[in-house]
């Protein structure tokens, strides 16, 4: 499809900066299968749950990313920004770096007051970079001297701070492994939780570590010319075989997140039937995919002409959700990863 399809125009300062508080105080506008449209609050979220429905959750937790430092070579220092990408080995990154050209295998890095080296230099700022610490002693490091990777869109406007060190997690996150928050999971409180609870919805998780393509834009000019960073998931074979038993049992299945629901369709096998995965995923999911896993999608407003938009656009359907969002800009919705939510609910 062409990708000009999925652009619209979005004024600046729906972009927000800051998470409302408290977190299921967030707008949710919930867009039905026949295009109706209606303005609730997150909180408002289990009364269009049932008694044997499930919620999947991604629980992932940010790495304290983005590292800031020197390149030392004796002709000179130079200032050298990293976004850590993906984990290696114990002590090997796939970077991000900028400005990328500044940089040779073989360069001493300090990074965060970390020491590190330049391993290799890929296309496109990418780069693979070795500490000299590992393991659990790198994790800590990792932690204590990196900024929390807040996405451009915000870190352009102001600097990442102590409250983003706690917004930009999710109240699910686990395990350590991703450069970008599963924004959807941004809106739950245990309150929330309780409620869930108390309506008979259970909850389940998965582990999808967000990965580099998450700041990338779509730059090709057709869907099937791009194509999607690979990113691991895990989905245990219990957690697959409850959900089976979810629509098994008439229930059904909300994701929570893009990432939730990209999770669950790359675990389908022939039948339909959710598996157990422990791998690497790259699926796009553009209009005219077969969705089977999940029912209804709870996820944040995108960006233009972004493979996170041409995702809710292929669950809905592309005009439906070109008027909800028409109608979320109109009735000054935040838009982004602070920003407010819609509940995505496919016709049964």
């Amino acid at each position: 499809m062409d990708v000009s399809l999925f652009d619209f125009d979005l004024p600046e300062e729906r972009i927000a900066l800051r998470p409302a508080s408290p977190r299921d105080s967030a707008r949710m506008l919930v867009v039905h299968g026949d295009s109706r449209l209606e303005h609730r609050h997150v909180r408002d979220l289990p009364d269009y749950l049932n008694a044997g429905d499930a919620l999947v959750v991604n629980d992932t937790k940010v790495i304290a990313a983005r590292l800031r430092g020197q390149r030392l070579r004796a002709e000179g220092l130079a200032k050298i920004e990293i976004l850590l990408h993906r984990r290696l080995s114990p002590s090997r990154f796939s970077v991000l770096a900028r400005p990328a050209k500044k940089l040779s295998a073989g360069d001493a890095l300090v990074l965060g007051g970390l020491d590190a080296k330049v391993i290799s230099r890929g296309e496109a700022g990418e780069a693979e970079i070795e500490f000299s610490l590992s393991g659990a002693a790198l994790d800590a490091a990792i932690a204590a001297k990196g900024e929390m990777p807040l996405p451009p869109y915000i870190a352009g406007k102001r600097p990442a701070d102590a409250r983003d060190a706690q917004d930009y997690q999710t109240m699910f996150a686990r395990d350590f492994g991703s450069v970008a928050a599963p924004t959807a999971g941004l809106h739950f409180t245990p309150q929330l939780s309780q409620a869930l609870a108390a309506k008979g919805v259970a909850r389940e998780q998965i582990t999808l570590h967000v990965g580099l393509g998450t700041f990338l834009p779509v730059t090709a000019d057709d869907t099937s010319a791009h194509r999607m960073h690979p990113e691991q998931v895990t989905i245990s074979a219990q957690t697959a075989s409850r959900l089976n038993a979810v629509h098994d049992k008439g229930g059904r299945i909300a994701a929570v997140g893009t990432t939730s629901l990209r999770s669950l369709e790359s675990a389908l096998d022939a039948a339909g039937r959710i598996t157990a995965f422990d791998g690497e995923t790259d699926i796009f999911l553009t209009p005219g995919h077969q969705f089977r896993a999940a029912d209804l999608l709870l996820t944040n407003f995108h960006l233009p002409r972004s493979t996170l938009f041409m995702l809710v656009s292929a669950f809905m359907g592309l005009e439906v959700m070109k008027k909800a969002y028409t109608e979320a800009i109109a009735q000054d919705y935040r838009f982004y990863s602070y920003g407010d939510a819609c509940l995505l609910m496919r016709p049964s």
